[in-house]
């Protein structure tokens, strides 16, 4: 397996945790330190620091140091591959979905065009 499949693996991994994904969602709108993600869980902050640490690991988030501060921010480019792969598989199973649509369509107009004229004339 790939490095990118194995990045792609953990991400996906990491986004299986409901506490992680809400995370990931604050982040999204603005960085905050450990200590600020734990305050609305009713868990240890070592809690939340190890959910942040599979955040890391799988590189969706990082942290820097700011004087006395470690914010951890969103990686948004790690969102990317997920991103990529996801959309070929939405694409493809359209496709699919386009050609069972244009399959029933001829379909139904040749059974519309098999039945008895009387039928065709009501």
């Amino acid at each position: 397996m790939g490095d990118s499949a194995q990045q792609l693996d953990r991400a996906f991994a990491a986004l299986a945790d409901p506490t992680r994904r809400d995370i990931v969602s604050r982040l999204s709108v603005s960085d905050a330190t450990v200590g600020e993600l734990a305050e609305p869980y009713d868990v240890s902050f070592q809690a939340i620091s190890k959910h942040v640490k599979v955040l890391e690991e799988a590189g969706l988030v990082t942290r820097s140091k700011d004087a006395q501060r470690r914010p951890v921010h969103l990686n948004r480019e790690a969102f990317d591959p997920m991103t990529e792969w996801i959309e070929r598989y939405r694409r493809e199973a359209e496709e699919r979905y386009s050609r069972l649509d244009a399959l029933l369509a001829r379909t139904a107009r040749d059974d519309g065009d098999r039945r008895p004229a009387e039928e065709q004339e009501s």
